[in-house]
């Protein structure tokens, strides 16, 4: 596969001065290259639980002399916070990378604190700005292919396609069984299968239940070890006071937007995924506290996505497949919040000019460029 910096490897290489990095993101986005590229030479600092030498050398306390080292997976080893703890309070490594495919800022709870001891950073698939995607045809070649780094640079749409499906089965078979105790993996596959046709709607946990026959606290639950893997993302609305807004209903996106049959859908997750990042990336490199979210009211009005700051809306943006009217949702909240940028992008549109209500129209690839 093609070596490519990813756009965490300057962060990484900063925090590590100060403390242990924790890099958390969905199964096979590329955290054990980037591991090993911050390591470069000393590449033989690397040990993943997932390899049964390797293991077994954590088992036995065998690590690495070189500095730094990496460890990957490693959360699935039930005692892993007091390990990481005690290797890096004893101070015989000054650099410690720990790598994993969950929320390892939610794994880590219980047992000893490690609070204090790491800086926690996201890494998403591939994005516009990081891949310098400009003409409609590059983004058009990321849309299909996906944002995973083996079938993106693999160029092919059918091993794309084969790779997104069995990806859903390792996800199963291997984070779900060794992190999460669920013992109906089949109806939880079904729901994973049942979830892309849903993207972009309000999620209803009760029409879930009802389809896959189980309790609506399971449903919710699945929904939540999905989540916590990275294999989707929930999006909840925004309501400030005097909309009308609805309050409750959430949306969710797929990690990997292949899993998206139709085009426009599609799309939307594309740029869910890629504010997803840019949100992630100020929230773990400036301790931004920016929320992604939807907007809809009672009236029928809504906008794709609104990112929120101190309860404030700070960006707006609707999303089109080609060249449409400025949609009626996003001048209601415009004109509701004259400060906040607004954009309605499209995927093969070629309009860009700025309307009379201070929204800016134009083609996707001007919008993400601004991302990260």
């Amino acid at each position: 596969m093609k070596m490519f910096t990813r756009y965490l490897e300057p962060q990484v290489r900063r925090d590590l001065k100060k403390k242990m990095v924790f890099i958390a993101g969905p199964r096979q986005v590329g955290k054990t290259t980037l591991a090993k590229q911050v390591l470069g030479a000393r590449s033989g600092g690397y040990l993943s639980w997932d390899v049964p030498e390797h293991r077994e050398r954590i088992l036995k306390g065998e690590f690495p002399a070189s500095d730094p080292i990496a460890l990957d997976e490693i959360h699935k080893y039930r005692s892993w916070r007091s390990l990481v703890k005690g290797l890096f309070d004893r101070g015989t490594w000054k650099r410690i990378l720990v790598t994993g495919s969950a929320r390892l800022d939610l794994y880590r709870r219980g047992g000893d604190s490690l609070q204090g001891r790491y800086h926690f950073l996201r890494l998403f698939p591939l994005s516009c700005a990081e891949l310098t995607v400009r003409s409609s045809s590059d983004l058009l070649s990321l849309l299909e292919l996906g944002g995973f780094p083996e079938p993106f640079f693999g160029s092919s749409q059918v091993d794309a396609r084969r790779w997104s499906r069995e990806y859903r089965q390792r996800l199963v078979e291997g984070d779900v069984q060794s992190l999460e105790s669920v013992r109906d993996l089949g109806n939880l596959e079904l729901l994973m299968l049942r979830l892309p046709d849903l993207v972009g709607s309000p999620l209803s946990v009760n029409s879930l239940r009802e389809d896959l026959q189980v309790a609506h606290k399971t449903v919710a639950g699945w929904l939540g070890i999905l989540e916590r893997l990275y294999a989707i993302f929930l999006i909840s609305p925004f309501g400030a006071p005097r909309l009308r807004a609805v309050r409750k209903a959430r949306k969710h996106y797929q990690i990997d937007w292949t899993l998206v049959e139709e085009r426009g859908p599609r799309f939307e997750n594309m740029v869910a995924v890629h504010l997803l990042k840019w949100v992630s990336w100020l929230a773990d490199t400036e301790g931004r506290d920016v929320e992604l979210r939807y907007f809809r009211d009672v009236d029928g009005r809504e906008v794709d996505f609104v990112l929120v700051e101190r309860q404030r809306p700070m960006l707006m943006v609707e999303t089109k497949w080609q060249d449409r009217p400025i949609e009626r949702g996003i001048k209601y909240l415009k004109e509701r919040f004259p400060a906040c940028p607004a954009w309605q992008i499209s995927a093969t549109g070629s309009k860009d000019y700025m309307s009379a209500e201070g929204i800016r129209v134009c083609p996707a690839t001007v919008f993400l460029d601004t991302l990260v």
